[in-house]
């Protein structure tokens, strides 16, 4: 096994990759089985690069400074060979001849100087920030336009034959676009790898996995309590063969795979989503609204057919296990096919080699059978739509339990929120093929959890309660709730809609008034709209939302309030992941833009 040639924190030169151009970066790891250094240039940009593309700081001063000297004496002794008197030449023709060559050197000259030129001046401005901090200019955003410098010395080098033999023979491997394609596939591949561990590494991960499913019981438990106060803590626990039925998983299972069959459907179109780290685009299928639609037409046709749907309510419990359960079959699943797939399909975030740590937060970023993505059909489609269906449930079974001919105001405020939160969902489906979890996270018992068990059962606590617990509110109050909501949702809405579809094409002339700060991976950030008033501003819209559908339960209870209490927690904790992956991946130019807007979720507050 070779040996490592430098050392860890050593401050080298590092060749970027695809060019000639050299930079000075500092080593921070090196891998044994792949035997990349890990570098960091000034900008905080981390690269994985190959010992021959690193060269010592002294070596390559010595280089450059043989180089600049030699220069001269080849151009002088190529001018006193060409008038060397040795040559046979007569009259004319010699001097025509000699002409000829001295200006062919004059040129040769010339280009020498200018592309010693052009090579200086690109090494000067290299300063790990782009020139411009504010200038809607789309330049930077391909990694071909990155190398155009590079790309012109090169051409400069071919046209006037000024490349050593050497160099000659290895010009096409080094600046073929096969060869730049399979740099930045080790670049990724190197980086895959997870070195720091988050949710408090493998034993936070491992209490997680009890915590998470502990917490959900607990919580519809004593919204069940005629005085759910948390002072009357634990409450009462049923009998274990009563959270267990047969039908009720049945029902479960049916559910799952009719949101299954609406996804697989050929209607609605077809997206690309953001590139993988070997550059491939998997392709989604946006129908989620056309499956919510085929949804509520199944459920009329239920009530037609006079179905009880409070059955829900009544066995809210033991769907809620059968859930679980389900999620931590899928999630083994899951974890066991991750074992087969190659490298890069595996998730940056749970690749660790911890294997509570990456059945927790998920081993493989997209994990399909065929044309059929897990991730993203669990991330919209039986839990969300679920959750809808499960708010009908309780106010049917508000109406029927307290003999009433109409819902509660409170209940139809709560489920209009609601309501118009996952139709928003479902109708911009394709904004969530931008977001970490389908970026970033993995799919694992955190996702498959979240998407079966928690949403659908603890986002719809506030509609359990007010069966149990009915409050009466004035109208003056509910118009007050409604118009929180609206502004909420104004604000969560139009700042998706700016990140998403700058996301997706920075040039579209409607977001030229957007000024943002380049970066050096290409991508830019706003600082202007909402993005220049606080750095995460769809989350403050999401809690603010959240706070309006938690008021109509009135103020007897904190218990209808866990919701908006854990969601600030989460939202705070995903601000947190959001800070630290910006600043490794955009280094300067994050803490600039942190300059620019300094509050995070709240202003002036946080």
């Amino acid at each position: 096994m070779p040996s490592r040639r430098f050392a860890d924190g050593e401050v080298v030169m590092g060749r970027w990759p695809g060019s000639v151009l050299y930079y000075e970066v500092q080593v921070t790891s090196y891998d044994d089985v792949s035997h990349l250094y890990t570098v960091k240039y000034k900008d905080g940009t981390e690269l994985a690069l190959k010992e021959s593309d690193i060269r010592s700081q002294s070596s390559f001063k010595q280089r450059k400074s043989q180089s600049s000297s030699s220069s001269p004496s080849r151009r002088s002794s190529s001018r006193s060979r060409s008038r060397s008197p040795g040559r046979p030449a007569k009259g004319r023709r010699r001097s025509s001849s000699q002409s000829r060559e001295h200006k062919d050197d004059k040129k040769k000259t010339i280009q020498e100087t200018n592309l010693e030129k052009l090579s200086e001046n690109n090494t000067r401005r290299y300063n790990g920030e782009p020139d411009s901090t504010e200038r809607n200019d789309t330049s930077c955003i391909s990694l071909e336009q990155k190398l155009k410098p590079d790309l012109e010395i090169e051409r400069v080098l071919e046209q006037y034959s000024l490349r050593p033999r050497k160099e000659e023979k290895k010009k096409e491997e080094i600046y073929s676009e096969k060869k730049i394609i399979e740099t930045v596939k080790k670049i990724e591949k190197a980086s895959s790898k997870t070195k720091e561990l988050e949710f408090g590494g493998r034993i936070g991960a491992f209490t997680l996995i009890f915590l998470l499913p502990a917490a959900v019981f607990y919580l519809l438990l004593m919204v069940k309590q005629d005085d759910p106060s948390l002072m009357n803590f634990p409450p009462p626990l049923p009998k274990l063969e009563s959270l267990w039925e047969a039908r009720v998983f049945g029902v479960f299972l049916l559910w799952f795979f009719l949101q299954a069959l609406f996804y697989l459907l050929p209607v609605g179109k077809v997206v690309e989503g953001l590139p993988l780290s070997n550059g491939r685009k998997l392709q989604y299928r946006i129908n989620g609204f056309y499956a919510f639609i085929l949804t509520a037409a199944a459920i009329g046709i239920l009530l037609y057919f006079q179905f009880e749907l409070h059955y829900l309510y009544d066995h809210f419990m033991q769907f809620a296990v059968s859930a679980a359960a389900f999620s931590m079959v899928l999630s083994i699943y899951l974890y066991f096919r991750s074992l087969k797939v190659p490298e890069e399909e595996l998730a940056p975030g749970g690749n660790s080699g911890y294997f509570v740590y990456d059945f927790f937060t998920g081993h493989e970023l997209n994990p399909r059978i065929g044309s059929f993505d897990l991730k993203y059909f669990c991330e919209l489609r039986p839990g969300l739509i679920g959750w809808v269906v499960i708010n009908l449930a309780m106010l049917l079974a508000e109406m029927k339990i307290h003999n009433q001919n109409m819902p509660s105001l409170s209940m139809i405020l709560v489920n209009s929120f609601q309501l118009l939160y996952v139709v928003d969902a479902l109708w911009n489906e394709e904004a969530i093929l931008t977001t970490m979890d389908i970026t970033h996270d993995g799919f694992g018992f955190m996702l498959a959890f979240g998407d079966l068990v928690w949403v659908p059962f603890v986002y719809s606590l506030q509609a359990f309660y007010l069966v149990g617990h009915p409050t009466a509110i004035s109208w003056p109050a509910a118009a007050a709730i409604t118009i929180l909501n609206c502004i909420g949702y104004y604000i969560f809405r139009s700042a998706n809609s700016q990140k998403n579809n700058f996301r997706r094409n920075p040039a579209d002339p409607k977001l030229a008034y957007l000024k943002f700060i380049p970066t050096a991976t290409g991508k830019g950030l706003l600082v202007t709209g909402w993005w220049g008033f606080v750095r995460h501003p769809n989350y403050l819209g999401d809690i603010i939302m959240a706070l309006a559908w938690s008021l109509p339960c009135g103020f007897s209870h904190i218990l209808p309030y866990f919701y908006v209490i854990y969601f600030i927690c989460l939202l705070v904790h995903r601000e947190a992941r959001d800070e630290h992956h910006c600043k490794q991946k955009y280094g300067l130019a994050w803490e600039r833009y942190c300059q620019r807007v300094p509050y995070r979720i709240f202003p002036y507050i946080y």
